[in-house]
């Protein structure tokens, strides 16, 4: 079972009270992940990656093991924490301005 953790605006929208669960067939990429979260959640749809190019949207971060994974390939393996459950892969809402 993969941990999904969401900003709050996120997580009201997917009806969720703590983090998400999503189950993952083969290997643990953030698109594998993300085409889970969205199944399981069809209202995020839209809201994490663009709908047509499957990119991930402006101001928003992926991050797992302290580690700021949004500029990596989509199809490329998540920690294995992540894939064993131990630590969440993190969506996080980006801020900008000084």
């Amino acid at each position: 079972m993969i941990r999904v953790y969401l900003p709050a605006h996120l997580r009201t929208l997917a009806q969720l009270k703590g983090e998400a669960e999503v189950e993952v067939e083969g290997p643990v990429t953030q698109r594998t992940v993300l085409n889970a979260l969205e199944a399981r959640y069809p209202m995020l749809r839209g809201t994490i990656r663009d709908h047509m190019t499957q990119q991930r949207r402006p101001f928003i971060r992926f991050f797992a093991c302290a580690e700021d994974l949004s500029h990596e390939s989509p199809d490329a393996p998540l920690p294995e924490a992540v894939a064993r459950g131990t630590e969440p892969f993190m969506v996080v809402g980006a801020i900008a301005g000084g």
